[in-house]
């Protein structure tokens, strides 16, 4: 009896200690019907303009990325923050059309992430959030409820923005608070912009060395293009092809003339301002 418990408490100290190198398994996407209507029609606008002053005061732009300083977050701005996703969170977003329901969709994400990572700061990555033992972090976790439905982080990455959308830029454009995720935008998403900004996304995570980097190695790449793979044309040429559409003069040469191997990187760290 001692020896089975032994054996038993031997193999869940294993498992613990190997679950922050465990790999991030890439959801699917896969429709939400619930999400696809839309009111063309509609001229009214969602206000965004409390996401966009808490990303003017804490979001800091450096050359290596966008970093948040969380600890400089005040209590009225975490209050304003909370505000403004509950205000959102009121807001059926099939009654407008669909470019403002993608600014609606984009910019929740990024707010609640925000709220996340400042409920249980100080944190060293997203990963340690999440509900439940098992946890890899919160993107499963029912976080918000909108036009009667419970929904997660995942729900509006996977079951609503890609598969309504169909679009390779907004993985450049949805932020998981990670050093090695493409950087969060300076500006909210409206309508009127997003074309502008999901451009100036792409083309920046993609020139950056986190995104895509050359070396005598080989060609290394976000663990993104690995994950979804699938968004990308679902082979190494037409990702390569993707990636020249928005990489500078010499990387999109150096890019034609590639072959060799590819490996995949990631870095889960914060993107916090040290």
């Amino acid at each position: 009896m001692k020896r089975k418990l032994w054996c038993l408490l031997w193999g869940w100290a294993v498992l613990i200690a190997y679950l922050p190198t465990l790999s991030v398994a890439a959801p699917k996407a896969n429709l939400w019907h619930f999400w696809q209507a839309s009111n063309e029609q509609s001229s009214h606008q969602i206000n965004h303009q409390p996401w966009q002053q808490l990303l003017k005061q804490y979001l800091v732009v450096k050359p290596e990325g966008h970093l948040f300083n969380y600890k400089k977050v005040s209590a009225t701005d975490t209050q304003k923050l909370a505000r403004y996703i509950e205000q959102l969170s009121h807001i059926d977003p099939r009654q407008y059309k669909k470019q403002e329901q993608f600014a609606y969709w984009v910019n929740l994400y990024n707010a609640l992430t925000v709220q996340l990572v400042l409920n249980s700061y100080p944190v060293s990555s997203i990963k340690k959030l999440g509900k439940g033992f098992f946890s890899f972090g919160p993107w499963d976790d029912e976080i918000i409820r909108i036009a009667g439905q419970a929904i997660t982080l995942n729900d509006i990455e996977h079951r609503i923005l890609r598969p309504i959308w169909q679009d390779q830029r907004i993985h450049y454009v949805v932020n998981c608070a990670s050093l090695g995720c493409p950087d969060l935008a300076t500006q909210a998403l409206t309508a009127a912009n997003q074309e502008q900004i999901l451009e100036a996304a792409a083309k920046r995570f993609i020139n950056q060395a986190k995104g895509v980097s050359l070396s005598k190695q080989g060609l290394a790449l976000s663990k993104i293009y690995d994950w979804y793979q699938v968004d990308f044309g679902d082979n190494e040429p037409a990702l390569i092809k993707h990636l020249q559409q928005y990489a500078q003069p010499v990387l999109r040469k150096q890019l034609a003339q590639f072959q060799g191997n590819i490996s995949y990187q990631y870095d889960w760290n914060l993107n916090e301002v040290k």
